[in-house]
């Protein structure tokens, strides 16, 4: 049995397809999706589809993403958010266009029900993007933490690549978890296109939203595999590229 974690979507459903293809995925295997299925390229609607459909034959966890929130809100309220709209929400609303009032609905369901976090029977910690607690997830005061923060990834970044979690230097927040894994920071910021680990913190968000891929990762192992450049999937679209 495999537990893959998969970085953010971001509307590009031909990446997804590829990187599913390249998993070969077992029944036993299971998937445990970052966030961010929405916003960038243009089948968010069609990804949102394709992953409830996906779920009825696979074992899947679904995490709660910032654009996820801004989706979820338009769909019960019908109100935009000038933000949301500017950063991927445009593609998305017109990715909608073809489905009707009961899709809809399931759909608002679907990220109604998505995880804030997933802790695993390793200890492991799959989230979107961060928390701020010394304490821990579960002493998370605001949970818009959980698909905003951006202060852990930080903090990993700046760390001394020779700290072990048993030095006291060692950031409390990570020592809670054997391991984290989370998403929405592209790690093209930092001209890499796999996954990137510092400590014991994972980031596999590899850009699939702007120039990157999508990647999934095998916890256990450490393989990474990826589709192609979404770009190159999407050679007619400027998917979030033109911000």
């Amino acid at each position: 049995m495999r537990t893959l974690a998969v970085g953010d979507i971001h509307g590009g459903l031909k990446g997804l397809i590829q990187l599913l293809d390249k998993l070969h995925l077992k029944p036993d295997d299971s998937l445990i999706f970052l966030g961010d299925y929405v916003d960038g390229w243009s089948e968010a609607a069609q990804v949102i589809d394709y992953i409830i459909e996906l779920s009825k034959t696979q074992s899947c966890v679904f995490i709660k993403g910032n654009h996820d929130v801004w989706c979820e809100q338009w769909l019960s309220t019908g109100n935009v958010n000038d933000v949301w709209y500017q950063h991927g929400g445009k593609e998305t609303i017109e990715s909608y266009k073809t489905f009707s009032e009961n899709q809809r609905k399931i759909h608002l369901l679907f990220f109604e029900q998505m995880k804030l976090y997933h802790i695993d029977a390793q200890n492991r910690l799959f989230l979107h993007a961060g928390f701020t607690s010394m304490h821990g997830v579960k002493k998370e005061s605001d949970y818009a933490n959980f698909y905003y923060d951006r202060t852990l990834w930080e903090m990993a970044m700046a760390m001394d690549d020779s700290l072990s979690p048993a030095s006291e230097k060692f950031p409390k927040r990570f020592k809670h978890y054997s391991e984290i894994y989370i998403g929405h920071t592209p790690t093209i910021n930092y001209n890499i296109e796999e996954p990137i680990n510092v400590a014991n913190v994972w980031n596999v968000d590899t850009g699939a939203a702007f120039t990157g891929k999508l990647s999934a990762i095998d916890v256990a192992t450490k393989e990474v595999f990826q589709s192609d450049k979404l770009t190159d999937l999407y050679p007619d679209e400027l998917g979030r590229n033109k911000k």
